[in-house]
């Protein structure tokens, strides 16, 4: 049996565990470690088990994940998602759809200082659900924005999404974070649209609101000037180079716990929790990322990278093709896997093919963070459309589906769009200091 099919059969077994529900840490060590005692028997595989796990979790430039999930956790028991909703009501509510249209914009902006899915749309929800329903929104129009607009903080940084891919990769967070910031701009104007046009043609799903004065809008303006000085802080700072992505990791979260103290939503309990669900969640990442190592160097032993750029070199097809086919599978496996595991799972694989055609590592990241977007919204995983309807007992799971097709058109148009104009990504990292 060849290396190359060996690295194929590996991945499908891979596949298959994750889709029979093993952990996705699991699955990859135990098919990595089996794949290399196959190949190198039982010295070789013990060497890799043991030395895999230190050499994987070693690297100083993934401090930043345990600070990133503290400034996320920190920001969302501070209170800050209700003044952040109010404050984007106040100049979009009245038009029609105005408060669905605000709650992707008060995502995008707690995504922004979040960096977590999840947690923008199980916060959100709470907040924004429960105000459209009193005004009248139907459930699919209402859960639907909130869980596409959830999607924005996987993108928007600080994301972990791009710093595991910076790490896979040894491409520069600080250029992911910065050429990040215009695509997820053009994601969240792209579903205010979507949802725009939606309501244009079924004007019941949203009734108008009343105009907010311009006194209500400065009033909300004011209370979220935290929220404005941690993301200059914190983004603007890795811009201008005062600071490295691992310092401006601890900046942010210094600064999201002092806007935890502020508000005054910080009590010894939640403090401790907080702590808890900082280790919790930074534990399963380092877990995923032990395991996608073991695997790793199993595919690499295989030669199934080089026997991909090999088989595409022989095959003529265009660079623009073979994005094509890349992003597709993108969308596919994104249908029934979780986005974190997409990008652990093929991004060690497809990189290196990347490379060989010439495609920027920071544009690539991004496109593959977009469709890996697409994936949390895409039935039957989409986990943003679980959490989205677990805020809200009333809400079915058929009632949530129904409404975001929209949305995942505006992806898609989106995705086009970046890869035709890769300077949208690019341009802002040119130009950091």
């Amino acid at each position: 049996m060849s290396g190359s099919l060996l690295g194929f059969i590996g991945f499908g077994a891979a596949l298959g565990l994750i889709a029979l529900g093993f952990p996705v840490a699991v699955a990859m060590a135990v098919v990595g470690v089996a794949g290399f005692w196959w190949l190198n028997g039982w010295t070789g595989a013990a060497f890799i088990l043991g030395s895999s796990p230190f050499e994987a979790i070693f690297p100083y430039s993934l401090s930043v994940v345990p600070l990133f999930v503290m400034m996320g956790v920190f920001a969302a028991r501070a209170g800050l998602s209700r003044s952040l909703f109010e404050m984007v009501n106040s100049f979009l509510g009245h038009i029609r759809g105005g408060l669905a249209v605000t709650a992707v914009g008060a995502c995008a902006i707690f995504g922004a200082i979040c960096g977590s899915s999840l947690a923008t749309v199980a916060t959100m929800g709470r907040v924004a659900i429960p105000e459209m329903n009193r005004h009248g929104y139907h459930g699919s129009l209402s859960s639907a924005s909130i869980a596409a607009g959830g999607t924005l903080g996987v993108l928007i940084p600080p994301s972990i999404l791009l710093v595991i891919y910076g790490i896979l990769t040894q491409t520069s967070i600080g250029q992911l974070f910065i050429g990040a910031i215009i695509p997820g701009i053009i994601g969240a104007v792209l579903y205010g649209l979507a949802i725009i046009f939606r309501v244009k043609f079924a004007p019941d799903l949203a009734p108008p609101t009343p105009r907010a004065t311009w006194r209500q809008r400065l009033t909300s303006v004011r209370r979220i000037w935290g929220v404005a000085l941690l993301f200059a802080l914190v983004i603007g700072g890795i811009y201008v180079g005062w600071f490295s992505p691992t310092e401006a990791a601890a900046v942010g979260a210094v600064g999201a716990f002092v806007l935890a103290v502020i508000s005054r939503e910080l009590t010894r309990k939640s403090l401790w929790d907080a702590v808890r669900e900082t280790a919790a969640l930074t534990g399963m990442i380092f877990f995923i990322l032990i395991g996608a190592s073991l695997f790793n160097y199993f595919l690499e032993t295989t030669g199934l990278p080089a026997a991909l750029i090999n088989g595409i070199e022989a095959s003529g097809l265009s660079p623009t093709m073979v994005l094509i086919l890349i992003m597709l599978f993108y969308v596919i496996l994104g249908c029934f896997m979780d986005a974190m595991s997409m990008i652990l799972l093929t991004v060690p694989f497809l990189a290196p093919v990347a490379l060989s055609l010439g495609f920027d590592m920071v544009w690539f990241g991004i496109l593959v963070v977009t469709v890996a977007e697409i994936g949390l919204i895409t039935p039957p995983i989409g986990m943003n459309l679980f959490v989205v309807q677990a805020t809200q007992p009333g809400l079915t799971q058929r009632m949530v589906v129904r409404g975001i097709l929209p949305f995942i058109l505006a992806d898609v148009v989106r995705l086009v769009i970046l890869a035709s104009i890769p300077a949208l990504a690019l341009w802002l990292p040119s130009r950091m200091f």
